[in-house]
């Protein structure tokens, strides 16, 4: 505001002395609507963009993820258009691992209306993210192509508007953010439990979460009441698999927003994916969706405004068992101990056929039935050539 207010004040002055075309240097043009294209949702608020590579023919799968410093294919998906990376010493890091990676560099990803070039995609196997939410993922989305735009995201009409760069007045009824940029966005939040205390998040479209923080955050900070039940849970990101503690949190303030009773993964952050102490964790999208969102990186501004999910219930439920889309079939993953699921004598390679009577073998309905807590579930299951009924009740973490 203070550079606008002093470009209009400059021109004003100098208007005696210099003609009007010379002023225009200091107007920055207004920002233009490029395009406007449908989104899909998953699980945890996972955006799912669709969108062409090159001169391929076939639409890919890429998840926005403002949690990515730059762009990504997947190494099945390059296998399968026949792509050749070129080998590089560059790491990335996941909260599951570091990994060199390779390159596609110089190519162009075509949207609706919209075709963007000189991008380096960076391959990494995603097919563990295709095995959580049962559909394709090809790519991620990150910095590369979200600094390049003004990038509106509308969850009400599931739209995603792109934008020129430029001024742009921003509607009312909303709160404007100023996090840090340095390629991924840290924004202040003040979270409380026994205590509050105020800190920097990653601002993470891409986690499927309300927040994730690090066990040396919570350790170091104390403000998480160490006497509250902290339940064994399964994680996937860039590496594979991690293990994870599941609590409630008692409020996370995001500007003037605030959500109580917030549920909250605990981890190790082993491979410093969020530079503690600089950053305590990450809030995720099971929050941020709740915001019809702008996203602007020339001014570091994430303009929110709550849309009709901001009431949402969080998902407090707890059954213990994971699930996984693998060739074609779902596959129970991972059973913590102590779990209903356990409980129950679910075990990990189990094949599910059914669940409440719905054999639709859709992975995504059956995350959403199991997200019930206190409800008794009814699985069918396959073990051994043999069928099982199993029932069992989903416990809740509140």
């Amino acid at each position: 505001m203070r550079k606008l207010v002093y470009g209009i004040t400059l021109c004003f002055t100098l208007a005696a002395a210099k003609p009007l075309a010379a002023q225009e240097e200091f107007i920055e043009p207004p920002s233009r609507e490029i395009t406007k294209i449908p989104f899909t949702q998953l699980t945890g608020g996972i955006v799912i963009l669709h969108a062409k590579l090159d001169t391929f023919p076939d639409t890919l799968n890429f998840i926005l993820d403002t949690g990515s410093s730059g762009i990504s294919l997947d190494s099945t998906t390059a296998d399968y258009l026949g792509l050749k990376p070129t080998p590089t010493e560059r790491t990335i890091r996941g909260i599951a691992g570091i990994r060199k990676v390779s390159f596609l560099f110089n190519q162009q990803l075509h949207f609706p209306g919209l075709s963007v070039d000189s991008l380096n995609f960076h391959i990494n196997d995603y097919g563990i993210l295709t095995a959580v939410y049962g559909e394709r993922i090809d790519g991620i989305i990150g910095y590369s192509i979200l600094s390049r735009y003004i990038v509106k995201l509308d969850y009400d009409s599931m739209k995603l508007t792109f934008c020129t760069p430029g001024t742009i007045r921003y509607p009312r009824g909303g709160y404007l953010l100023k996090p840090t940029i340095n390629q991924l966005m840290a924004q202040q939040l003040r979270v409380r439990d026994e205590t509050a205390i105020t800190s920097r998040f990653l601002y993470d479209m891409g986690a499927g979460v309300c927040m994730l923080l690090t066990k040396d955050f919570v350790a170091d900070s104390t403000f998480i009441d160490k006497k509250k039940k902290r339940w064994i849970k399964e994680g996937e990101g860039l590496g594979g698999k991690i293990d994870m503690e599941l609590t409630v949190m008692r409020e996370v303030k995001l500007g003037p927003y605030r959500f109580r009773s917030v549920p909250v993964y605990i981890f190790d952050d082993e491979n410093n994916v969020t530079s503690y102490p600089y950053m305590g964790g990450l809030i995720g999208n099971d929050i941020l969706r709740r915001f019809n969102v702008i996203l602007n990186y020339a001014r570091s501004d994430i303009y929110i405004t709550p849309n009709t999910h901001y009431g949402d219930s969080f998902d407090y439920s707890y059954s213990g068992v994971e699930l996984y889309f693998l060739q074609g079939l779902i596959i129970v993953g991972d059973v913590a101990k102590g779990s209903p699921a356990e409980a129950a004598g679910i075990k990990e390679g189990d094949e599910v056929i059914a669940i409440n009577n719905n054999f639709s073998q859709n992975l995504n309905q059956y995350k959403i039935t199991l997200q019930a807590p206190n409800e008794k579930v009814k699985l069918i299951l396959r073990r051994d050539n043999l069928m099982l009924e199993i029932e069992f009740k989903v416990r809740s973490i509140r």
